[in-house]
């Protein structure tokens, strides 16, 4: 019988854990991380805001959970396209440049709060191991395409460095959500222009 009792408590407590992270992630989703106060949260729970150090031992613990989850769920799109992508190295980098920049511009809110939103050194370290994980997944493609002799020599994790860190720079100005900037050009033909930039600076080898 206290078994039981244990196991419905821990029951109970993963469900309100997951409520807290629902509904911190939804206002980092509308109103990005300087939106999701503690009190915010709670009252999104019907809680008291004390409530929540409950369950977590701070705001910034509670945020970078939801960072891991958010960003976790665009790195894995962003894998599933480049896996799968025709085996061209050429196809596998288009993938990664174009679902990036789509689903960024698709969430334009989030997008900013993952990449360039100022966040607390708790989160900033889960923003630079996603950053990495993305450069592995880049460098990879690189890595194959310059073996296949399709892009040209280079060191493949500097490239992918510089690659992601241009499509992060293409995207800034139309995802802030401070800075009123005027689209010049359609989202679609902003999309190209990232994919077609970054394949030739990668020195892709015509066919």
């Amino acid at each position: 019988m206290v078994y039981r009792r244990t196991e419905r408590t821990e029951r109970h407590a993963r469900t309100k854990e997951e409520a807290f992270v629902h509904a911190a992630h939804e206002l980092v989703a509308h109103e990005g991380f300087a939106g999701a106060k503690v009190a915010a949260v709670a009252g999104a729970c019907g809680v008291s805001a004390g409530s929540l150090y409950s369950y977590f031992g701070s705001r910034d613990e509670l945020l970078a959970r939801v960072f891991r989850r958010a960003a976790g769920r665009e790195l894995a799109a962003v894998r599933g396209a480049v896996d799968a992508a025709p085996a061209r190295p050429e196809a596998r980098l288009e993938a990664f440049a174009d679902t990036f920049t789509v689903r960024a511009l698709r969430g334009r809110r989030l997008a900013w709060a993952l990449l360039f939103e100022p966040v607390s050194p708790v989160v900033e370290r889960e923003r630079l191991l996603y950053r990495r994980e993305y450069a592995h997944v880049c460098e990879g493609v690189i890595r194959d395409g310059v073996a296949v002799g399709r892009f040209a020599r280079q060191d493949p994790a500097i490239a992918a460095g510089a690659v992601i860190g241009a499509i992060s720079e293409a995207l800034v100005g139309r995802l802030s959500p401070e800075v009123a900037q005027r689209a010049e050009v359609p989202d679609d033909q902003l999309v190209a222009e990232i994919r077609d930039f970054c394949l030739r600076a990668l020195g892709r080898v015509p066919a």
